[in-house]
């Protein structure tokens, strides 16, 4: 079932993030889905660690992306879609290559939402599971 009430794809995302984050971290939108948007970051100099692993930071940025994309374009226009809470289990470092998150809702309700985002390494491994949620405001008139 489709959960888009504004229009989305993959340049549309491209285009608000420009100059952002997310552009200067490399991300990457990659599909939008009828339920789900997926986009990937690069594991290279802008997004390691001084470890040489993939800052969690990072994987918490691409997690607040993609849950957020989703949480606003799932809202009628006019309405705003703003982070409450976001939590991250880092499961598997990552080295080099790209890790690709997927968000998919698990709540959309009138006035809260909820996103899952399952990240993979190259090789389909789960590199880090989040959870975002988020407050739905509804247009207010001054």
């Amino acid at each position: 079932m489709r959960i888009w009430k504004q229009d989305i794809s993959v340049e549309i995302l491209t285009a608000i993030s420009a100059d952002s984050a997310v552009s200067h971290l490399g991300i990457e939108f990659l599909e939008v889905g009828e339920d789900f948007i997926r986009a990937r970051v690069p594991v290279d100099a802008r997004t390691r660690q001084p470890y040489g692993l993939l800052h969690g930071g990072v994987s918490v940025v691409l997690a607040e992306t993609l849950g957020s994309c989703g949480a606003h374009f799932s809202c009628a226009p006019g309405f705003k879609a703003v982070g409450l809470d976001i939590n991250a289990n880092h499961l598997r470092g990552v080295t080099s290559g790209w890790v690709t998150g997927v968000a998919h809702p698990v709540h959309l309700g009138r006035t809260t939402q909820v996103w899952q985002i399952d990240m993979a390494n190259d090789a389909g491994e789960r590199t880090c599971v989040s959870r975002l949620t988020m407050t739905i405001l509804a247009p207010r008139n001054i």
